[in-house]
């Protein structure tokens, strides 16, 4: 990672103000000092997110996901932090010094150049195999599929020979050393058997990054063999949660939305007919990192899986994960053929764009599957799939929102609409008696853990008050030291806070730039972000800044107790001893807030 100075990141993320950056993705309105709209890392109807001009930070209190102007391009973006500089400074008009990388980050970078420098040479061995007689099977076996040589060539599409070194002597010509092959995927080396390559007479489909590098490959069997199917492993380059097939061409399309497809075929099928906006994953179940990635180019995915159960399993998987990335699901059904492949060969590319046009709202396809569990000319079936539908229903947090939802189901299976209603509350009772009674029984342990949690919220809570209220400083700092705090990254943020606070250079915004983790800068952010309860009188604020004051140091004095063995034991009891004088004389003392503060 290329390593810019503290004062030229805190001068690219000054000059980039939070809310013009994040106006440019989500729709912002000014409520009071902040602005408000809707999260764009979690699914929600009410906003919940807040951008503060002031701290230069935004922070949801839906999700938990916060930071400053770079945190947000590297959530939002998937940037990397040089590319989240790089980006800023270009907006900014600030040109950023050439970094040099270390020997060891050289070597790194080096070696994954030389990884993609692989892939391409094995790509254009693959498409130069398939025009020549050697693989004339696999060229007819495309034709076969109804591909046109200009789709053949849009794909980069190929063939590895029938012999199981072919590849790897063709490499090798090139002057790779064997290592460099291992770890490019392609090539499997051997005690007894010597090198093999990953794929042999197999059909070959480059898979590309959005870059339009090659990473990986898939590979379909040419006559008998198994497995049907192979994708390249995970290498150095190439992460199938994080990658799908065809995005590097539909991420340009003009078309509304995505379709996500289950298979290579059905992507090059949809894109020959027209549809340049399908995607499939790589040989492995749809994740996050998948929905988070479409969530760059698009809102809308309708999902184009096979029409038999199992392509109906993987859609159910599928949409709760598209909803969690705040991305809207439809599922369109192609019956009575199988694929989109099938079907547009056989009724055209008018007749799916109808089917796209007439894609089902992917809850209300949630429970239509669900119906076929049931059988419904059975008076027992039809209660037991009214009640799951239900519970389905209660998975909207939003009362219009579900109540449209219910009038639909309702209208749909023929059951009043209050009737529905009525057993959603009845379910949403039992659920909640339920919890109760695990609560209970839970015992000593999430007794313990509600303590810890609640520690936590404190000391974030005293973080807060001070960087909303500086002039507190002078007050609490005769008390609490970042020390204090037991939790890491709330000590690590109260370090960084008590030194702008020391120099009078209140900044907060730079401070979630001291960690590297995604999740730290979250915590930095919601340890500024916790709502300070309101409360009328001056008096009963100096009460509940003083009582939490206590907690902190109460809590700190019971871990110097616990942990006494692990340092010189007389420094530690002299520790202990000072805390608890402290603590005496706090209790004693009482706490004047200064009128700026109120």
């Amino acid at each position: 990672m290329p390593r810019y100075s503290d004062e030229l990141i805190e001068e690219v993320r000054s000059a980039n103000d939070i809310v013009d950056v994040i106006s440019g993705y989500v729709k912002l309105q000014k409520k009071g000092s902040n602005y408000f709209g809707l999260c764009p890392f979690h699914n929600e109807k009410s906003a919940s997110f807040s951008v503060s001009p002031a701290k230069q930070m935004y922070y949801c209190f839906g999700c938990g996901a916060g930071g400053n102007v770079m945190t947000f391009l590297m959530e939002y973006e998937n940037y990397t932090f040089p590319e989240a500089m790089r980006s800023l400074a270009d907006r900014a008009g600030i040109r950023l010094p050439v970094e040099e990388l270390t020997a060891q980050e050289k070597r790194e970078s080096d070696y994954r150049m030389k990884l993609f420098e692989i892939n391409k040479e094995a790509g254009k061995y693959y498409y130069s195999l398939l025009r020549s007689g050697r693989g004339a099977h696999a060229l007819d076996y495309f034709r076969g599929r109804g591909l046109s040589d200009e789709t053949m060539k849009k794909f980069g599409l190929g063939y590895a020979d029938k012999y199981s070194d072919d590849l790897y002597r063709y490499l090798k010509s090139k002057g790779y050393p064997d290592g460099m092959l291992k770890d490019s995927g392609l090539i499997s080396l051997h005690e007894t058997r010597g090198a093999q390559d990953k794929f042999w007479n197999r059909a070959m489909f480059p898979i590309l990054n959005v870059h339009h590098k090659i990473i990986g490959f898939g590979g379909r069997v040419m006559g008998e063999g198994e497995p049907k199917y192979l994708n390249s492993p995970e290498t150095m380059i190439f992460d199938k949660g994080r990658n799908l097939y065809g995005l590097n061409l539909a991420r340009s399309s003009r078309r509304q939305g995505m379709l996500l497809c289950e298979g290579y075929m059905d992507v090059i099928a949809l894109h020959q007919a027209g549809f340049d906006n399908a995607v499939a994953s790589l040989g492995t179940a749809f994740t996050s990192g998948h929905a988070s990635l479409l969530k760059h180019y698009t809102k809308e995915v309708t999902l184009t899986f096979d029409s038999d159960g199992a392509g109906v399993k993987a859609a159910l998987r599928a949409i709760p994960i598209l909803k969690e990335a705040g991305l809207t699901a439809r599922a369109l059904t192609m019956k009575p053929y199988k694929d989109p492949d099938e079907f547009i060969k056989a009724l055209g590319a008018e007749a799916y764009q109808e089917r796209i046009d007439q894609a089902e709202n992917s809850f209300l396809f949630e429970i239509r599957i669900l119906e076929q569990n049931y059988n419904m000319n059975d008076p027992e079936g039809k209660t037991s799939f009214y009640r799951e539908a239900a519970r389905k229903l209660l998975e909207f947090t939003e009362e219009v929102e579900r109540n449209n939802y219910i009038e639909a189901i309702a209208s749909k299976y023929q059951i009043g609409y209050e009737n529905l209603r009525r057993l959603v509350g009845s379910v949403s009772m039992q659920a909640d008696a339920t919890r109760k009674l695990t609560k209970r029984k839970s015992g000593v342990h999430e007794k313990e853990a509600k303590g810890e949690e609640g520690i936590k919220k404190s000391q974030k809570l005293l973080l807060t008050w001070l960087s909303e209220k500086p002039a507190l400083y002078p007050l609490l700092k005769e008390y609490v030291t970042p020390e204090d705090f037991t939790d890491e990254i709330c000590r690590r943020t109260a370090k960084a806070l008590y030194e702008q606070l020391e120099s009078g250079q209140l900044n907060l915004a730079q401070i979630p730039s001291h960690f590297e983790n995604m999740q730290e800068q979250r915590e930095t952010a919601a340890a500024f972000h916790q709502t300070i309860q309101a409360v009328n009188t001056k008096a009963e604020r100096e009460r509940a800044l003083k009582d939490t004051v206590i907690k902190l140091k109460e809590n700190h004095l019971q871990m110097l107790r616990e942990n006494h063995e692990l340092s010189g034991m007389q420094e530690r009891f002299q520790q202990m001893v000072e805390e608890k004088k402290m603590l005496e004389r706090l209790r004693k003392k009482e706490f004047r807030i200064p009128d700026e503060c109120t």
